[in-house]
């Protein structure tokens, strides 16, 4: 999560126009403490009992766990790009992603 808010500004446009929304099976008082201790600007979602994960089959019931997967959202509502699993310590990624991002924000 460090690397996307150090990277905030080029990624996701400071925020205009593109959010951001982090979602974790972590309990929500928990993602709201570490969001604020680390300065994240964007919005975390508590998904608790794995159903917007298992939805988006990023879900690992078995281990409670969520796989990193990030989907990139058109204007109209649509998935104009899905990265799964992010690779989040591999720098292409960000790359990747930003691409994407200049795609989905270009054609508003």
């Amino acid at each position: 999560m460090d690397a996307y808010r150090d990277q905030y500004a080029t990624l996701f446009k400071g925020g205009q126009g593109v959010t951001l929304l982090a979602i974790s099976t972590d309990p929500d008082t928990a993602l709201a403490s570490w969001a604020k201790d680390k300065d994240y600007p964007w919005i975390f979602l508590s998904d608790a009992e794995a159903k917007v994960g298992t939805r988006y089959g990023a879900a690992i019931p078995a281990r409670r766990l969520t796989n990193r997967s990030l989907f990139v959202i058109a204007p109209d509502g649509t998935v104009a790009h899905v990265m799964a699993p992010f690779r989040e310590v591999d720098a292409s990624a960000y790359r990747d992603l930003g691409a994407a991002i200049d795609k989905v924000v270009a054609g508003r």
